[in-house]
């Protein structure tokens, strides 16, 4: 698709028309805003940021309050080393601890104290009242249906591809 909108041709993303380069770019940045407004108010409010929230959450709703570092990381998207860090980190502010894994001595799992789930308790409410203004609150049932349909694909099919993704630095 040739032409000109707002000043933008198709070659400014090769292999991109131009509604498909908006779509990408308007995506891009409301998720990176999202992220930062969600980032920000859990920060000002509990002084944790977003990724610490979803790993209290996870360890949270694990059935026995606690789990693998390794599977940390893979929830989380991120690198183990990444984990570790911010696992001693919230180590340091009691909302969680470290201990050997039952069944196998080599492992080191994450869990949840109850001053973490107090915390994360908390955390949660700031987080679904702002993903409520910031986001639901945008869109109207369709659409908010709509996004989840799109992003479920989409993460389905990035999680099938056969060619895992790397986080982090490479």
């Amino acid at each position: 698709m040739e032409g000109i909108i707002a000043g933008r041709t198709a070659g400014d993303m090769p292999g991109l028309d131009i509604a498909e380069q908006r779509a990408w770019e308007n995506y891009l940045d409301s998720a990176l805003r999202m992220y930062a407004t969600l980032n920000r108010g859990l920060a000002d409010t509990h002084k944790l940021g977003l990724v610490d929230v979803r790993l209290l959450e996870l360890l949270d709703r694990s059935p026995t309050g606690s789990l693998r570092m390794g599977d940390l990381a893979e929830a989380l998207l991120a690198l183990p080393s990444r984990v570790t860090r911010q696992i001693r980190r919230l180590e340091g502010l009691g909302l969680v601890e470290r201990t050997s894994s039952p069944e196998d001595g080599r492992g080191v799992l994450a869990a949840i104290t109850d001053e973490g789930r107090e915390t994360v308790a908390k955390a949660m409410v700031t987080y679904s009242e702002s993903v409520r203004l910031n986001f639901l609150s945008q869109l109207s049932r369709p659409q908010m249906a709509a996004m989840g349909e799109s992003c479920r694909r989409i993460g389905s099919a990035l999680r099938t591809s056969g060619s895992p993704a790397k986080f982090g630095r490479t």
